[in-house]
Formats: structure tokens, C-alpha cells, sequence
């Protein structure tokens, strides 16, 4: 039975071998590119086009057609390659449609080799995008599933390929294009308009083919990639090519075989590892065989990454990527029943044969009838792809290292200094509605790039009790703490300094884990007078290290300078502080970061108001966090607004303060 799928939904594939066959209203251009556990392109040959149209497990067409067929061979794709994108183009330079709104909604299906359709979408909602990603084959838990995507690209195939992170996105866009116009005028028409859904699906069962398209799948086994500029390329995806230089704006690539180089002005963050060079990571664990018609089971790691650190932050995301898809699969199927129920319902009241009567009452009873079957399949696909979410959750929270545990997680318990600081931190949890047992560790790169604001502000929270503004300013400085001690925690031993301000000392409760274990710099600064010393010193430190770096003389810095990474806490702003000190604060948050000062504000923002929209710059710069479970964080990619819960001390437990006194201890030992 083929799946019809709507954006966002994924479905699995049984098959290795298969035929992804589009039907269109125009010729279209049909490109596959390989990707790697984050969709990343690494190279030009990691894309099959019709410049060159075959790449290990997949070939393409040669030229722009109304109806394609591409042929796919999971089986032969390299085991580092995770990803199978199909993507689409109008092409540039004709006199045919230049944006997909123009035209049909473009039909793909994912068929095996006998014909028999897998599953199929149609790629609805284009307007002026020129380029989409159909849908794409992705390698979950060892095994093979469809997604659809339908993504689209007003900027053309240059615009899609450098959001999958092609270097060379601009001149393979301008090859594929230059092969594509010295094949228009083999190009395979239009078929006669369709008149029904029914005519589509059978026309894109048997395409027209165009003389280079012989309709056969590829053979297994590697096949030299030809590149647009002429000749063959010197690797393939399985293989290193050229050096490359590294660039800004990469998601981690586990597979670089490249130097790091610096990022550049106005780009991107490359996040790759400055110790990662010349070799490919290790693979990573496999699940053991599952029983016939059961899932995989997960394992906790199952991503690819340098260390099992990296391998987990990987799976998180993955994780995250997943629940948002699926989520946004559900709600986008329920939404079409919901429509389509409408659709169907005003077709009787609009006809006055069947508004009343047996007939009309039929109708009705069959649309709603079909509502609930359509919404029942979604809500049995959510339940299949959340359960194995679950599962997955329920093995990958308990082998989290400190940097990514809740305060609950027994690792604490076995907490060492370490000597190396961690790749990302956790600062709370992440869940939908749809899956409320389900929470994603909300995971960040460090060093920190942004400032953080606990939101002090009386609320109400997403369980829909209220939190009064006195509790809201105890629970907000009791997060902050928990944040402070996690990043004092992870980081070796001198490399992490937090400096306080809490200028009415309405902190001193909160603050009292840091103070008593002596892991803060100096005691919190109360007053106006202590307001400026603080950003005095750390505006100070911030133009002698921007100096320093940008004069190429960062060895000039005066003797003992202390280069750690440096934080600061403030609470109850705006109380003590002057206009001077409000553009020192906004300064710090500005350029600290880049510079190794961070800002942690403790301030519920109405209060601040009476600055007027001076401080509206510093908010919009910070990362707002709660200190209660508050959907705020929103997603513009899927539309959804994520819960986010703060990680918060378990009531009653000594925890926080048995892993400062080892922090300090081991500071006392090293000075």
C-alpha cells in the first residue's frame, strides 16, 4: 500500500534498490546529492547531475524532462553518507516558468524496481521558489527511511546547495546549468494537462524517457564522478579529495579530513575540532539485530563524531530533528483531514439536492468518516515514531557525560575536574505537547556566543499555574546559579571566573552554594560602588583583549593577566544601576562574548522599561531562558513553539554543593 505522504512525514523502506520517478508540468532539472548525518554536501562529487549524472549507488538524468525516473542503490551508497537528497529546478536561462508557482505541483514516488509504488508526494505550497528539496532517504538506527521535505529555494539550485553546505555552490549551480541548456533540445515536454489525481499517479508510474535515460538502476560498486568543470574528480564521498579549506558555517562534519581555518568576516561558525585533522572518525556502535518486524533497538552513541562525547551530542540533535518532523508531520496531516472534511462538507451544503434529506446526511456521515480514518492513521504514525523516540531517550539520558546530565543523572556522583572543557553544555530540556514524556536536552556550542537572561518576570507557566513575582525572582536567581555551577564545573581548573552583581543583595540566598564554597572571583558586588568597579574591570579586560588580538599581539597583555573565561552574573537589574553603566553593560554584551566575557542577566524586563527602548538592543542579543517549564522558544522552520524547562537541583539534594567543593578544592591546588 503506498504512503502518501504530506511535508515533514517520513515512512521506512524495505528495499535497497529503488526508482524515484517526478512528473511535472514543465521540464525540470532532477539532481541527488549525498550528504553526510547532518545533510551536509561535502564536495562536488558528492552530487549527481546532468553534468554527471551517475555517483556511487545513484544516476540521474542528463538533461531537463517533464517526467524523470532516477535510479538509487542504497546498498552502494558509502557507509558515510546518511542522506539522499532528491532535489528539483526549473532551469535558468529558458523561456519556460521561472518559479514554481507557476506550474503544476511537481509528483514524486519512491517506487521498487517492480513498479510497485513505496510511497509518494506532492509538493504543494510553492510559490516563487525556482529550486526544492523533494524529499530525501535518510539512515536512521541502521536502517532506511523516506522523508518528505518539499523545501524551497527562491535563490535557485546555488541557494539550495550552500544551504546544504557547498563550498562550491555557485559554479556547480552555473555547470549543472550550462549541461542542462546544451540538453534542452533533447528535452522531454509536457504531457497532456491531467484531469485527475488518478492520471498523475499513472504517469508518473511510466515516465517518458529521453534518450540518455536507458531506465536501468545502477550498478553496486563505485563509479568515477564526473565533475562540471571537465574531468574526473579525485575522490568520491567514501574517499578523501582535494584539501579544502574549511569553512564558517558548517554543522560538525564527523568526516572532514581538512585543517580548521579561521572564520571569516560576516559568515558563519565553523565548529569542527582545531585537533581533528587528516582522518576520517570512527564509525559508530551498531544496534544489534532486531527481530523480524520489530524496530532496531537504539543505542545510546549511535551517531557518527571523534569521541563519544560528540557521537551523543550528534544523537541529541538527531533526536531533536526527528521529534520536530514527526511532530510537524502529525499537525500537518491532521490540518489536511481538517480541510478536507470542510471541503467535502461545504460541497453538500452547497448543492440544494443534497442539503437536506437521506443523501445530504450520508455525505456528511462520509466526510466525517474519512476525517477520523486520515487523522487515526496520523495519530498511529505519531505513536510508532514517538515510541521509538522514547526508547531511544530512555538509553541515551542515563550515558550522558556532567556536561549534557540533569543534576538528577548519577554522574554527578561520580564527578571529577576534568582537564579538557566539553564541546556544548546543557541548559535545560525541550518537549512538544504531542510528546510530553519525551524531553530533548537543549544542548549549546561553548564557548558561549550569546549572553543568557533568566527572565525574572511574573508568568504564568506552559502547566497553566502562576508564579508570583517575588517567587519568579527566587526561582530566576536559583537558575542562574544552577547554569554558573555547571559551567564552573565542566570547565579544567582555572579556566572558568563568575563575578556577581546583586546590587540589593536580594540574591544572597540563591547566591549562597557559590559564595560559601569560595568558587566566585571576589564576593558579590553590592551598591552603585560596587556596580562600577565590576564593569569597570570587565571593560576593561574586553578592549585590552580586543586590542591585543586584533594588533596580532596577544602575547603583550600585561603579566598575570588572568585570560580565563569570565562570567557575569547580574541580578535584580536594573536596581544600582546608572546610564553609564547601562552602556558598559550593553558593551559587554556586545563585544564580551568574542572576547571571553560572558553576561548572565537575572531581570524580569518590564522593569527596565523606564530606560525606554535603549536596552531593547540587549534583550534582543541574549538568550531568553525561564526558571519555569515556558513554551517560548520558537522554531521558524517546522512553526513550533518548544517548552523549555530549566534543570533545576533536585529539592533537598547537596549535589550542586558537593561538586563546587571539588572545584574549589582542585582550584586551591592548582594556584
Amino acid at each position: 500500500m503506498t504512503a502518501e505522504l504530506v511535508r515533514g512525514q517520513n515512512h521506512p523502506l524495505s528495499q535497497a534498490r529503488l526508482e524515484i520517478r517526478i512528473s511535472a508540468g514543465t521540464p525540470i532539472v532532477a539532481v541527488a546529492a549525498l550528504g553526510d548525518e547532518n545533510g551536509r554536501i561535502h564536495g562536488v562529487e558528492w552530487v549527481a547531475h546532468p553534468g554527471a549524472p551517475t555517483q556511487p549507488g545513484l544516476e540521474v538524468p542528463r538533461q531537463a524532462a517533464a517526467d524523470h525516473r532516477l535510479a538509487v542503490d542504497l546498498d552502494a551508497v558509502p557507509e558515510t553518507v546518511h542522506r539522499v537528497s532528491v532535489l528539483l529546478a526549473l532551469p535558468a536561462g529558458g523561456t519556460g516558468p521561472l518559479r514554481f508557482g507557476a506550474v503544476a505541483a511537481p509528483f514524486v514516488a519512491v517506487t521498487g524496481l517492480d513498479g510497485g509504488e513505496v510511497a509518494s508526494y506532492t509538493i504543494t505550497g510553492l510559490e516563487a521558489e525556482s529550486a526544492v528539496v523533494a524529499l530525501e532517504l535518510y539512515r536512521r538506527q541502521g536502517a532506511w527511511k523516506v522523508r518528505a521535505v518539499g523545501q524551497g529555494y527562491a535563490g535557485g539550485l546555488a541557494e539550495l546547495l550552500a544551504d546544504q553546505g557547498l563550498l562550491q555552490a555557485q559554479q556547480l549551480a552555473a555547470g549543472i546549468d550550462d549541461a542542462v541548456a546544451q540538453g534542452l533540445a533533447r528535452s522531454v515536454q509536457a504531457p497532456p494537462p491531467r484531469t485527475a489525481d488518478g492520471d498523475r499517479s499513472r504517469q508518473a508510474a511510466a515516465p517518458a524517457l529521453g534518450p540518455d535515460q536507458g531506465g536501468t538502476a545502477p550498478q553496486p560498486g563505485p563509479v568515477p564522478p564526473m565533475s562540471p568543470y571537465g574531468g574526473q574528480t579525485p575522490g568520491g564521498p567514501g574517499q578523501p579529495g582535494p584539501r579544502q579549506p574549511s569553512y564558517p558555517g558548517a554543522a560538525p562534519d564527523p568526516n572532514a579530513v581538512t585543517e580548521p581555518s579561521a572564520p571569516t568576516a560576516g559568515g558563519p561558525i565553523d565548529y569542527s575540532h582545531p585537533r581533528r585533522q587528516n582522518a576520517a572518525p570512527p564509525p559508530p556502535p551498531t544496534a544489534p539485530p532486531a527481530a523480524p518486524g520489530q524496530p532496531a533497538q537504539p543505542v545510546a552513541g549511535d551517531a557518527t563524531g571523534w569521541s563519544m562525547e560528540e557521537r551523543l551530542y550528534n544523537q541529541v540533535w538527531g533526536m531533536f530533528e526527528d521529534l520536530a518532523r514527526t511532530t510537524a508531520a502529525y499537525r500537518s496531516a491532521v490540518d489536511f483531514a481538517e480541510s478536507r472534511m470542510d471541503k467535502e462538507l461545504e460541497q453538500v451544503l452547497s448543492d440544494p439536492r443534497s442539503r437536506i434529506g437521506g443523501q445530504g446526511d450520508a455525505a456528511r456521515e462520509a466526510a466525517r468518516t474519512r476525517h477520523a480514518e486520515l487523522v487515526a492513521q496520523a495519530r498511529e504514525a505519531l505513536h510508532r515514531d514517538l515510541t521509538q523516540l522514547a526508547a531511544e531517550a530512555d538509553v541515551v539520558e542515563p550515558a550522558l557525560p556532567p556536561a549534557y546530565a540533569r543534576w538528577d543523572n548519577p554522574v554527578w556522583h561520580a564527578y571529577r575536574v576534568p582537564m579538557e572543557m566539553p564541546m556544548a553544555l546543557r541548559l535545560g530540556d525541550l518537549h512538544l505537547p504531542e510528546a510530553d514524556r519525551i524531553r530533548i536536552p537543549m544542548l549549546v556550542r561553548l564557548p558561549l556566543e550569546r549572553g543568557l537572561w533568566i527572565d525574572s518576570g511574573a508568568a504564568g507557566s506552559s502547566d497553566g499555574s502562576f508564579t508570583d513575582s517575588h517567587a519568579m525572582s527566587r526561582l530566576a536567581m536559583e537558575t542562574a546559579v544552577a547554569h554558573a555551577a555547571r559551567l564552573l564545573a565542566v570547565h579544567p581548573v582555572g579556566e572558568f571566573t563568575v563575578h556577581v552583581i546583586d546590587a540589593a543583595g536580594s540574591g544572597a540566598q540563591s547566591l549562597a552554594p557559590l559564595v560559601e564554597t569560595g568558587v566566585l572571583a571576589a564576593p558579590p558586588a553590592r551598591g552603585a560602588a560596587g556596580v562600577a568597579d565590576v564593569l569597570g574591570r570587565l571593560t576593561q579586560r574586553v578592549d585590552l583583549v580586543q586590542m591585543a588580538v586584533r594588533g596580532g599581539a596577544a602575547d603583550s597583555l600585561p603579566p598575570g593577566f588572568d585570560t580565563s573565561q569570565q562570567l557575569l552574573i547580574v541580578n535584580d537589574f536594573p536596581h544600582g544601576f546608572d546610564d553609564r553603566a547601562v552602556n558598559q553593560l550593553r558593551y559587554l554584551a556586545d563585544e564580551g562574548p568574542a572576547f571571553g566575557v560572558h553576561l548572565m542577566m537575572v531581570a524580569d524586563r518590564e522593569e527596565s522599561s523606564g530606560y525606554g527602548p535603549l536596552l531593547d538592543p540587549l534583550w534582543r542579543s541574549l538568550l531568553r531562558l525561564t526558571p519555569v517549564a515556558d513554551d517560548h522558544l520558537a522554531d521558524p522552520w517546522v512553526g513550533h513553539a518548544w517548552t523549555y524547562e530549566p534543570t533545576l537541583v533536585p529539592p533537598g539534594s547537596q549535589i550542586l554543593q558537593q561538586v563546587l567543593r571539588q572545584v574549589a578544592a582542585a582550584r586551591t591546588k592548582f594556584m
